[in-house]
């Protein structure tokens, strides 16, 4: 019996077809399980980390990435300690995932270091070219792209908020990890505006809880103090110490992310971090779908936020100006 087909239906049948192998495909795609490295610099407890990893996670799920369906996320907490953050890095590399996400300059840096061939993608780091991580924002090369948080004239801000917040501060402290790439470039940014503004800046370099209670004893000493934390891998471990530590010596403060804030600092301004763990999941996927780092441009902040904390200014006798807290994005009562 023969079987004649129109050819409206043989188009259909041809589209059909068309239709069902990239379908079929990743169907396919879908059922192998990928594997994702994460290198993170803070504690597991950290809730801020939490937030974004929550994030993180909700927006490859959206892609169709669900953790033990069709990728495992491998996490690896670094503490703040530079020797873990390597060893870390080092045991990840060995589980050979297909990308790996970072955050925060030095463990991109351990990570760079340790492999050009895996796709390393960085969340929260600053400066991502004066630190020689990529050769351009619009084309990274290499196996190395992801998302910017600060520019290094964005430091210059922190200490005009200062100012701004407490008139009468004439010294500032600025507390920070010497060895985080970024730290050169912020530091000579805030001494330029320095002089500016009439304060005299010490560098505070620290590398521990011990440092960081020397650093500040010290700047509490002098009158007319302030501080300015940077956010890097030893800080953000350390927060709740030099909040507490500032509070206790009634050094007014500016910190560079909304969390700190949060915690009881007196202000913060800085990117939106929610966002860029939101838009690394993105990247992510692209990379799983067969993109290469090397074409994903580099993203620079677009949002920022700053938080004033009005319980802390009563705390250390300080009235926010009310122009001030017009332009905040949240105040923290």
């Amino acid at each position: 019996m023969t079987v004649t087909i129109g050819r409206r239906e043989l188009l259909a049948a041809l589209g059909g077809a068309a239709i069902a192998l990239p379908l079929a495909a990743r169907a396919q795609q879908a059922g192998r399980m990928r594997r994702i490295g994460m290198l993170m610099g803070l504690a597991a407890s950290d809730p801020d980390a939490s937030r974004w990893v929550s994030a993180f996670e909700q927006a490859l799920q959206n892609s169709g990435w669900s953790e033990g369906r069709n990728i495992k996320i491998e996490y690896r907490w670094g503490t703040g300690d530079a020797r873990v953050i390597r060893a870390y890095a080092a045991e990840l590399i060995g589980l050979a995932p297909e990308v790996i996400v970072t955050r925060g300059s030095t463990a991109l840096r351990t990570m760079q270091q340790e492999t050009n061939s895996i796709p390393v993608l960085f969340v929260q780091v600053s400066d991502p070219i004066g630190s020689g991580f990529v050769a351009s924002l619009a084309h990274p090369s290499g196996n190395i792209t992801g998302f910017a948080n600060h520019e290094d004239t964005m430091a210059a801000k922190w200490l005009e908020l200062l100012k701004e917040i407490a008139p009468q501060i004439t010294r500032a402290a600025v507390v920070h990890y010497p060895e985080n790439p970024p730290a050169p470039a912020f530091l000579r940014a805030i001494e330029a505006a320095a002089s500016s503004l009439g304060v005299q800046l010490t560098r505070a370099g620290v590398h521990d809880a011990a440092g960081i209670e020397r650093a500040i004893e010290v700047a509490a000493r002098e009158p007319n103090s302030g501080l300015i934390a940077l956010a890097d891998v030893v800080t953000n471990v350390h927060r709740d110490l030099i909040i507490r530590l500032a509070t206790k010596y009634r050094l007014p403060a500016v910190y560079a992310l909304r969390y700190w804030a949060k915690s009881g600092g007196l202000a913060s301004y800085g990117a939106a971090m929610v966002d860029q763990w939101r838009g690394a999941a993105s990247y992510v996927d692209r990379i799983l779908r067969g993109e290469k780092a090397a074409d994903l441009p580099v993203v620079r902040p677009t949002k920022f936020e700053l938080v004033i904390n009005l319980k802390t200014a009563k705390a250390l006798g300080l009235t926010v100006p009310p122009t001030l807290i017009a332009r905040a994005d949240e105040v923290i009562e």
